[in-house]
């Protein structure tokens, strides 16, 4: 039985709105960058909820579920391919994820915020913890995980009925044999990273 995440920092159990935030899609050739942030109840608890990276698509979805029926507060936003293309892959994050602060913040004042990774660009002045791992750590950003994973799924999905070839539907965007083999055959689509598709396919023609 894995364990239960932790609600909030040691010294922070009393507050009742703290928000957890995450990524997905960092690291991808194509697609949007999505984030989440998501405030839970100090009591809730769950086993299915952690690391979206240990979840299979149906306890994603099942976990997906249950968030956002017991949430306090939840936001996802994303960064475009246009953005991540101008901005750069670190401030097209933190645009995002300030996105996700924002809405939240519209009916609830966000006591704290756990951030996943070891950056962040101030907000408002915002109270924060960096956590590394922390998508295996605190509930709330095991939450945020889920829930942009699973809404990146699904766009991702969505795309590949347009783009097919590029296995969106499988890689999500991410490398693989058959996304390789269209980028050489085909080129990239609107939907391509500028740089991380330069760069994947000058590494391509390397091997050829």
């Amino acid at each position: 039985m894995d364990k239960l995440l932790k609600y909030a920092p040691e010294g922070l159990e009393h507050y009742d709105y703290i928000c957890g935030v995450d990524e997905v899609g960092r690291g991808c050739l194509a697609g949007p960058l999505v984030t989440a942030g998501v405030i839970l109840p100090k009591d809730f608890k769950c086993e299915l909820i952690k690391d979206s990276k240990k979840l299979t698509e149906k306890k994603r979805k099942e976990a997906y579920n249950i968030i956002i029926e017991n949430a306090i507060s939840y936001s996802i936003k994303s960064a475009s391919v246009k953005e991540i293309n101008k901005y750069g892959i670190n401030p097209a994050t933190f645009i995002s994820m300030h996105r996700n602060i924002e809405e939240i913040e519209e009916t609830h004042v966000i006591q704290h915020l756990l951030v996943d990774g070891t950056q962040w660009e101030d907000y408002n002045k915002l109270p924060h913890t960096l956590v590394i791992k922390g998508d295996n750590t605190y509930l709330s950003i095991a939450a945020a995980s889920i829930l942009a994973k699973v809404k990146r799924d699904e766009y991702m999905i969505k795309l590949s009925e347009y783009y097919p070839g590029y296995n969106f539907e499988g890689s999500k965007g991410y490398r693989c044999k058959k996304h390789d083999e269209k980028l050489l055959n085909s080129g990239p689509t609107k939907y391509h990273r500028q740089l991380f598709t330069e760069t994947r396919l000058k590494n391509l023609n390397k091997k050829f």
